[in-house]
């Protein structure tokens, strides 16, 4: 009985690998669904460095007395743009990096799961 059940769930997986592989209807809406995720993943991440970035020159020009604050000698603009800036960077690339493999691992779990 068991058996039977487990090679009926490989034949399932197997399936959709099948119309994956084949590039059927079903195997094109799940992998233009992966790309879609990757995508808007994509896109939010790329709107966050903008912000965070792109946004420093506004916040200076708008409130110039922010501008002229100096930390440790440095002018406040120099230090965020010329230090900080980099390990925000790291920290926006490596959760890119996380986020793009879980959309990934969701999409593999989606294919090998056993259809019901």
């Amino acid at each position: 009985m068991v058996l039977a059940e487990v090679s009926r769930r490989d034949v399932r997986a197997d399936h959709t690998r099948t119309e994956l592989a084949q590039q059927t209807r079903v195997g094109e809406a799940l992998v233009r669904g992966l790309v879609r995720a990757q995508l808007t993943l994509a896109l939010r991440m790329s709107l966050l460095v903008l912000v965070g970035l792109g946004g420093l020159p506004w916040l200076f020009a708008i409130a110039p007395a922010v501008g002229r604050l100096t930390v440790l000698g440095v002018n406040l603009p120099w230090l965020l743009l010329g230090v900080v800036s980099f390990p925000f960077l790291i920290v926006v690339g490596w959760a890119y990096v996380r986020l793009a493999e879980r959309n990934e691992q969701d999409f593999t779990d989606l294919v090998q799961r056993p259809e019901r």
